[in-house]
């Protein structure tokens, strides 16, 4: 059988077909070696073929090939760790091995240290069965459990003995327990020392390895320390080998984490390769080309370089250049990069105008519409800045048909992430008048003040902020307090975040000028937080503190003055209703700031339920 080309398919299916596959698993539970070592010499080829690696699994062989892992014959545990690495490549085969005690056995098979220097026959066969055994795991890791099994039988101080011994190395999906057990072997050293190696397939797996690992800035610097940055951006040269490309590539982008590690990526001339391999690439590697630029883009500088480049218009591009047949994980992932990658770009004058000259604002805030609520989130984050720093922001919002109406229809998303980044946007909308007003139409009111009683920090300060810029038109602070929104306000106040402390003492601020609000902020004991703010180094939570005390004194005041002189009443309530209303227009200088009639005066003792001769005692 041999003698046949057992890589062929149609070889493959017709032993499959005459009955040969369970003839040679049954000569797996033979005491003869030279039958298992036949029959695994066989089963090593054709299963490479999907449905024979079914077929073996279906039938059992998996307990008989695990249990050859104990042979004292080491070509037989070599070839039989092979095989469990080619058949191993779907969930129920995986989970078979570890259910049978797989993952121990394989991971004994890494305890060789070969002397490189003077190879014995003997540690030849070691080497290869450390080989094989590393395959195997390899295949295995892509489970969950597998991953946490592996490093409890020990395999990380194994591999990274074998790393610094022979280069042998298995490429797992790396959590953190990996991560931290690879810095504590130091297994860093050895992946960035063969990342020159001559052999493109071990620099794909260790540039795989980094990319996995570098989650965090600990395992990044260690990266830079070893000198491996630009052992990374050489590989980008070798852009035929698309697998190669994508670690190389992955691996620059969670580098970049640190920003240290950026300004290393530009002494290297990093940034210009990444740009010109923004087209005609497969999306594995647009992915991290894109999130590489997007940690890039946060340093001023680089945000000329990015436009200089020609990058601006590739990204704006990719917004709707993607084949989404391709994979839905990775067109997900691409535009979320994506956005970001523009967002950090938008933050400079002239490239926002590039980007709206490329209509990119409307791409983007079409994908406000995209099922996934990562897509929505980053497209959010990306128009706060597109709208910052727009010429005509106002206009340029108000041209997309519908949009404002989605935005605020996202308020009633279940996702937080979803929440957080359309009140920040919202707030950036808020900020002009006629798209204030369109957002008061849709009930955007409501929809803030239903979501006040979260005790996330993060939306917490992104929706304070939106409520205190939707404030400034018509009725619409009232409307928070017929809303309920003051009270759960007031309790921001205890936040531990400054950030927090900030948005909500403005949206507080704007909400005083308001006497019902004033009345519920006084009850819910917002004083003694305001003068605290008001003793802040930040001059802006100062001001905004002071304010709203100010405004909560002016209705008390008001009052007291009404009870020890009634006859005073109307004139000092005049006083304090003009304030107000001067206070409340001061961004859009609405004609309202006329003086108040007798009706207006009367109008607002009705809403305080109170008679001219029963003042309200705050």
């Amino acid at each position: 059988m041999m003698d046949f080309d057992l890589m062929q398919e149609t070889c493959q299916l017709a032993i499959r077909d005459v009955g040969g596959l369970e003839v040679l698993l049954n000569l797996l539970d033979t005491d003869e070696v030279k039958c298992k070592i036949g029959s695994l010499k066989i089963l090593r080829k054709i299963s490479h073929n999907v449905q024979i690696r079914r077929a073996i699994v279906y039938m059992g062989g998996m307990q008989s090939i695990v249990k050859i892992l104990d042979s004292p014959v080491k070509d037989l545990k070599a070839l039989a760790a092979e095989t469990i690495a080619n058949v191993a490549r779907f969930r129920r085969a995986r989970r078979t091995v570890r259910q049978y005690g797989g993952i121990k056995k394989l991971v004994k098979l890494l305890d060789c240290v070969p002397n490189l220097a003077k190879l014995t026959a003997n540690q030849e066969k070691d080497v290869e069965v450390a080989r094989c055994g590393a395959l195997a795991l390899w295949s295995c890791s892509k489970s969950t459990k597998n991953k946490e099994a592996i490093r409890k039988a020990g395999g990380i101080p194994l591999l990274g003995r074998l790393l610094n011994s022979c280069g042998l190395l298995i490429v797992v999906s790396l959590q953190e327990s990996y991560r931290s057990a690879i810095q504590t072997e130091d297994m860093i050293k050895y992946l960035v020392k063969n990342l020159s190696s001559d052999n493109d397939e071990l620099q794909m797996h260790c540039a795989s390895a980094i990319f996995k690992c570098a989650e965090d800035k600990q395992t990044c610097d260690l990266v830079r320390k070893y000198r491996g940055l630009q052992l990374l951006v050489l590989l980008l040269s070798k852009s035929d080998n698309k697998q190669l490309l994508a670690a190389a590539t992955g691996a620059i982008w969670k580098c970049s984490i640190s920003m240290e590690n950026v300004a290393k990526f530009q002494e290297y001339n990093a940034l210009e390769t990444l740009v010109g391999l923004l087209t005609d690439q497969p999306e594995e590697i647009l992915v991290n080309v894109v999130g590489a630029l997007g940690e890039f883009a946060l340093i001023p500088a680089n945000k000329a370089h990015i436009r200089n480049c020609g990058g601006i218009k590739s990204l704006v591009n990719l917004l709707t250049g993607t084949n989404q047949a391709s994979s839905f994980f990775l067109y997900g992932a691409l535009l979320v990069n994506v956005t970001k990658a523009v967002g950090a770009c938008a933050t400079d004058m002239e490239n926002m105008a590039i980007i709206d000259q490329l209509d990119g604002v409307r791409l983007i805030w079409s994908l406000l519409k995209n099922p996934s609520a990562n897509v929505q989130s980053s497209a959010a984050w990306a128009l706060c800045p597109c709208i910052k720093n727009a010429k005509d922001a106002g206009e340029m919002v108000r041209s997309l048909g519908g949009g404002l109406e989605l935005i605020v229809n996202l308020l009633m998303s279940t996702n937080n992430e979803v929440l957080v980044s359309i009140c920040a946007a919202i707030a950036k909308i808020a900020e002009d008048r006629e798209n204030l007003v369109v957002l008061t139409d849709h009930g955007v009111v409501p929809l803030l003040a239903k979501l006040t009683n979260t005790t996330d920090d993060r939306l917490r300060r992104h929706l304070a902020e939106a409520i205190g810029h939707c404030c400034m038109w018509g009725s619409n602070r009232a409307s928070f307090g017929d809303a309920g929104a003051v009270g759960p306000l007031v309790r921001y106040l205890k936040s531990k975040d400054e950030a927090v402390h900030l948005s909500t003492a403005m949206a507080l601020y704007e909400l005083s000028h308001d006497p019902n609000n004033c009345i519920t902020m006084h009850s819910k004991g917002v004083v003694q937080p305001l003068i605290v703010f008001m003793g802040s180094d930040d001059e802006t939570l100062q001001e905004f503190a002071a304010g709203c005390v100010r405004n909560i004194r002016l209705l008390a005041q008001a009052n007291r003055n009404a009870r020890l002189y009634p006859s005073n009443f109307y004139p000092e309530l005049h006083v304090y209703i003009n304030y107000l209303i001067r206070s409340s227009y001061k961004h859009f200088r609405e004609p309202s700031t006329r003086s108040l009639d007798c009706d207006d005066k009367n109008k607002l003792f009705f809403m305080f339920d109170r008679t001219p001769n029963t003042p309200y005692d705050v």
